[in-house]
């Protein structure tokens, strides 16, 4: 399969929670991402070919305690089996994200990605 990904995705050094914002469902987490999509590792597969409403949590910018939430839209693309049989990676393409919710994932990744 040719690979049609513009943008690296990055791995993070948090395991960020991704969940269904439609039915509060915790999804799985979050292995890479970019701002165009995210690999989503989770214990049963997840229908290709959907639309989701999706959340994330994400630490909060600079030392401040908490967390703050990003809410886009995406479609599942493929679903796999992980390299751990026990565990499931589907890809989503983010078909909606706002200016500010892009910003503080560029920040994210900046901050929090591993480097190649």
């Amino acid at each position: 399969m040719q690979e049609r990904r513009r943008l690296t995705r990055r791995t993070l050094i948090y395991y960020l929670r991704v969940f269904d914002l439609d039915t509060g469902e915790d999804l799985g987490h979050l292995v890479d991402l970019t701002t165009e999509g995210i690999l989503v590792m989770s214990t049963r597969p997840i229908d290709v070919g959907r639309a989701f409403r999706l959340g994330m949590e994400l630490p909060l910018s600079g030392s401040a305690p908490g967390k703050e939430r990003i809410e886009f839209a995406a479609e599942s693309l493929r679903s796999a089996r992980d390299v751990n049989h026990d565990f499931v990676d589907t890809a989503f393409r983010v078909t909606a994200l706002d200016l500010g919710h892009r910003s503080r994932i560029e920040t994210l990744i900046d901050h929090y990605g591993f480097r190649d």
